[in-house]
């Protein structure tokens, strides 16, 4: 089952990408350069990570309430759901 790119990026354009990558570098770099994406994807993941951990830990020691932001995500979730049920039912009138 593919999944939807959040680019949207088409399938078409994805196989004809590739090619062009293939084309460009031969198919035997191929292995190498999704390792070293791999390994920038990863890295770039851990230095999020430990951003957001530092964030944390800076807003404990000034007593700032890190829940507050999940509870205001939450508000912010619940809205968005009410608008596209909102938006939904405007969609289904027209």
């Amino acid at each position: 089952m593919m999944h939807a790119i959040p680019l949207f990026i088409s399938s078409t354009e994805i196989v004809f990408i590739l090619f062009i990558v293939i084309m460009v570098f031969g198919a035997d770099k191929i292995p190498d350069i999704a390792k070293g994406m791999g390994k920038g994807m990863r890295t770039l993941k851990n230095a999020t990570n430990d951003i957001k951990s530092e964030i944390q830990r800076s807003a404990e020691k000034q007593g700032i309430d890190a829940d507050l932001s999940k509870d205001i995500k939450e508000e912010i979730n619940k809205v968005k759901g009410e608008i596209e049920d909102l938006t939904g039912s405007v969609r289904r009138k027209l």
